[in-house]
């Protein structure tokens, strides 16, 4: 019975949403965001088929606590730690798993306790606030990635990084949150990544923390790490597309992307000149990207673009 009720509820939000986002300014109405809520991005198709409607409209009321937490983040998050409270792990609905943690939005108690002591939690939960409860768990996890950098977009990557200290944690937390945003044109959003695209930033993902290796094309060609070219001729392999070898040839194949057009993840980000490119990278989204960046650093995530930088241009592999 349970079950039916929040399947009739899931489907009642839904519906909401998508007539929301259809008529201007209603959104903000219905999540109650305020002038914030106006620029955050719209569910994809994804989003809408892999989110349960009750926590699509908890991640996207919570996300407006947090002026320039975008909902998508916060869903990706709830994707990751438990499949939007789907998960039958141990730790989701009750006790805790093997780190500690439990709940929807994977909590530690003590970081819990800690983050409803210094933030309200509205009504709408349990009481005393639970970590189990999604309502709670969501603005939770809201308040704590806006006091770690999230607020006013100031450090998305490091407020995500605090949730979860690991380079890997971040890449998938924006690659998930790129798939839920519906892609806007014209505007400075990510593009939507191509399914092959997706597949090269997956592999790139899985080689974070690999040494630099000069000539390096990894470990399933008997090397130990990548160099910066041969990680993204690996990563788009991967996906089934061949791309030369070197990061020159791999900018003069193109195609490129036009200048003033969104990046996609899966795009690579070429530096240099336009007939000496001298390094190459996998751009993730949210202006990040994986890459092998030289002697005694490990294959990581960056900055595609930093003060200083020779940065050319991006190109977009196709088959």
């Amino acid at each position: 019975m349970l079950k039916l009720a929040t399947t009739v509820l899931g489907a009642i939000v839904v519906l909401v949403v998508l007539v929301a986002a259809a008529v201007s300014g209603v959104v903000s109405a219905v999540f109650g965001g305020g002038d914030d809520s106006a620029n955050a991005s719209q569910p994809s198709q994804a989003a809408l088929s892999d989110i349960p409607g009750n926590y699509l409209a908890l991640y996207r009321q919570a996300a407006t606590t947090c002026p320039g937490l975008d909902w998508s983040i916060l869903a990706a998050i709830g994707k990751i730690e438990s499949n939007h409270g789907q998960s039958p792990l141990p730790g989701v609905h009750s006790g805790s798993n093997y780190a500690g943690a439990g709940g929807p939005m994977q909590f530690l108690q003590s970081t819990f306790n800690s983050v409803v002591e210094r933030h309200h939690i509205p009504p709408g939960g349990s009481t005393p606030p639970s970590r189990y409860n999604p309502h709670d768990a969501i603005y939770a996890a809201a308040a704590y990635l806006c006091e770690s950098g999230a607020r006013d977009e100031r450090d998305i990557y490091g407020a995500i990084y605090a949730y979860n200290h690991a380079d890997w944690y971040v890449s998938q937390v924006l690659n998930q949150a790129a798939q839920y945003k519906q892609a806007a044109a014209n505007s400075g959003d990510d593009a939507r990544p191509s399914p092959q695209a997706q597949q090269a930033v997956n592999y790139a993902q899985g080689q974070l923390g690999l040494p630099y290796m000069w000539g390096g094309n990894g470990p399933d060609h008997g090397h130990k790490g990548f160099d910066c070219s041969g990680l993204t001729m690996a990563a788009y392999q991967a996906a089934g597309i061949a791309l030369p070898r070197t990061a020159q040839e791999q900018y003069n194949a193109g195609p490129q992307v036009p200048k003033g057009t969104p990046l996609a993840p899966g795009d690579l980000v070429f530096y240099g000149t336009p007939s000496n490119i001298h390094h190459v990278g996998i751009y993730i989204g949210a202006g990040k990207m994986i890459h092998a960046p030289d002697f005694g650093q490990p294959v990581k995530v960056d900055d595609y673009r930093w003060k200083g930088d020779d940065y050319v241009r991006a190109s977009r592999p196709s088959n």
